[in-house]
């Protein structure tokens, strides 16, 4: 089994044909997925792509959704704790953060999440009754 990095993820699902070396590298990618028998991606690897895809080459939130289940669905490709990716997609899909809803989730054993991000994320979150319930400290 290899595991992949965010860059070949990259340029497996965005076609770049103005940078020389993202259209090189994208036939390998394409193989790597493709022809690997088994292939790894960590959970952090995806946070990193959301941000990649999001930031530096402007896809929109659903965009996202549809790459990363898109990845789910490949039958060679074991990502960790899909089953926390697919809640977090889901709670995306509703408002969150992509980052903030794997916060959440990988803090289900506790009471309470901190957070000094009262206007996108406490108030979302508020709205959607996730928990743990996000909490703006006040002192």
């Amino acid at each position: 089994m290899i595991a992949l990095d965010t860059n070949i993820l990259a340029r497996f699902y965005v076609a770049d044909p103005a940078d020389p070396e993202a259209a090189r590298q994208r036939p390998i990618a394409h193989r790597l997925l493709t022809e690997s028998p088994q292939v790894f991606v960590p959970l952090t690897v995806i946070l990193e792509l959301e941000w990649v895809l999001r930031a530096f080459y402007g896809f929109a939130d659903e965009d996202f959704v549809r790459v990363v289940k898109h990845l789910l669905g490949l039958p060679n490709v074991n990502v960790e704790d899909w089953s926390r990716i697919a809640d977090a997609l889901a709670w995306h899909t509703e408002g969150l953060d992509f980052a903030d809803a794997l916060h959440l989730l990988a803090s289900s054993h506790c009471t309470e999440f901190m957070s000094f991000d009262d206007r996108q994320f406490a108030r979302r979150a508020k709205r959607l009754s996730v928990a743990p319930a996000v909490v703006v400290p006040a002192k």
